[in-house]
C-alpha cells in the first residue's frame, strides 16, 4: 500500500522544549543535570534549538529560570541555539530581561534566543502575587506595553545603554496558544512559537491570522513558525502509552486544578492509578493531536502537522520520567526523520 505524501515527505528541521522534569526521588540536580545531557545529545543529533520554560512551584517542573539554565547549556554546547521558551513577560521588567538576554548574545553571538509568553508560568495566586511584587496577573494591556518596551530595549542596546558596547542581540519569538497572541505576533512582526502541544484547537486559526496579517519588521521580514508537539517516541506502541502515563496524570491533576501538586512518578507506579472515564477521554483526544508512538508512527504525525501548518520548524516536548528515556525518544526521532 503506498504511503500518504505527508508519511513521505521530509520534516522540517527540528528542535527541544526542555522543562528539566523534577521527578519523584530525584533531585533538582539530576533533574537539571539531565538538561544539559539533552541539549548536548540534541547538538548531535542536528536539532536546530533547545529552549528552556519558566514555571514556577510545579513539583514536576524544575525550570523556574530560563535566564540561568540558558547560560549554563550555552556554555556546555557549541552551535545548536538557546534560549527560552520563554521568558514569561509579566513576571520581570523589561529592562532586566533585555539586559539578561543581550548579555547571553554578547557572550554567545548568534546563538540566543528569546522567547516571549504572556501567562505566569504558575496556576498558584499567592505565587504570581509574588512574582510581580502584590500585583495580580498581568492584564493584555500591561503585557503588551512590556512587550513594546522590550522590544525598543533591544532594538536600541547601546543608546539605551542596556549593554554599552551590544553588537548583536538575541532573537525575539513570541510564544503563544491563542489566535490573539499569534495576531500580535504578527503586528508586531515577529517569528511565532505556536504551543500546539497545549492548545491544539487553536493552532490552524492562529496560524493562518497570523501569516495573513504579519508585517516585516527589523526582526523578521517574512512570516515565520514554530510548532511545538509533545513528542514521544519508543520501539513499540506499548511501550510508548507505558511511558507517557506519568505525565498523563500529571496533565490530569492540572485539569482538575491541582496542578502545582502533581508528581512525576516512575511509569510503573502510574500504571497502577486509574482516572476518571472523562478525563481519560479528554486526555485521549489531546493525545491523537500530538506524537506518540514507534518511530514510524511518530515520523507520520510529525508530518502531518508539519504539512497542515506549513510550519517552518517543530518543537518537541517529551515529557516522560527518566531521562534515559526522553534522550533514546529524541534519538529514535531524528533516525526516523532521516528515512
Amino acid at each position: 500500500m503506498p504511503q500518504s505524501a505527508a508519511a513521505t515527505s521530509a520534516l522540517p528541521p527540528l528542535s527541544v522544549l526542555e522543562l528539566a522534569l523534577a521527578e519523584e526521588g530525584r533531585s533538582a540536580h539530576e533533574a537539571l543535570a539531565a538538561v544539559v545531557s539533552s541539549a548536548q545529545q540534541a547538538r548531535r543529533l542536528g536539532f536546530r534549538r533547545v529552549w528552556v520554560a519558566e514555571h514556577h512551584r510545579y513539583r514536576s517542573v524544575a525550570s523556574v529560570a530560563p535566564p540561568v539554565m540558558s547560560a549554563h547549556l550555552a556554555a556546555k554546547t557549541s552551535g545548536i541555539r538557546i534560549g527560552s521558551g520563554g521568558m514569561l513577560l509579566g513576571n520581570h521588567a523589561p529592562l532586566v530581561i533585555a539586559e539578561q538576554f543581550s548579555t547571553l548574545a554578547a557572550l554567545h553571538p548568534d546563538r540566543i534566543d528569546l522567547g516571549i509568553g504572556r501567562g505566569p508560568g504558575t496556576s498558584d495566586v499567592d505565587t504570581v502575587r509574588a512574582l510581580r511584587r502584590g500585583a495580580d496577573q498581568a492584564t493584555h494591556e500591561e503585557y503588551r506595553a512590556g512587550l513594546l518596551d522590550l522590544l525598543e530595549y533591544l532594538a536600541h542596546a547601546n543608546e539605551a545603554r542596556v549593554l554599552t558596547g551590544a553588537d548583536t542581540a538575541p532573537q525575539p519569538w513570541l510564544l503563544s496558544s491563542s489566535v490573539a497572541g499569534a495576531e500580535l505576533a504578527a503586528e508586531l512582526g515577529l517569528p511565532l512559537a505556536f504551543a500546539h502541544h497545549v492548545q491544539p484547537g487553536n493552532t490552524l486559526e492562529a496560524l493562518g491570522r497570523y501569516r495573513e496579517r504579519f508585517l516585516p519588521s527589523r526582526w523578521c521580514q517574512t512570516a515565520r513558525v514554530l510548532v511545538s508537539v509533545e513528542t514521544l517516541c519508543a520501539p513499540t506502541e506499548a511501550e510508548a502509552a507505558y511511558l507517557a502515563r506519568p505525565a498523563q496524570l500529571v496533565l490530569a491533576a492540572v485539569l482538575t486544578g491541582q496542578g502545582v501538586d502533581a508528581v512525576l512518578v516512575p511509569p510503573a507506579k502510574a500504571a497502577a492509578h486509574s482516572l476518571d472515564p472523562e478525563v481519560e477521554d479528554r486526555l485521549a483526544r489531546l493525545r491523537a493531536t500530538q506524537a506518540h508512538g514507534t518511530p514510524e508512527t511518530v515520523r507520520r504525525r510529525l508530518a502531518t502537522i508539519a504539512a497542515q501548518t506549513a510550519a517552518d520548524e517543530l518543537m518537541l516536548s517529551t515529557p516522560v520520567y527518566d531521562a534515559e528515556a526522553r534522550t533514546r525518544s529524541l534519538i529514535l526521532v531524528a533516525d526516523a526523520s532521516m528515512t
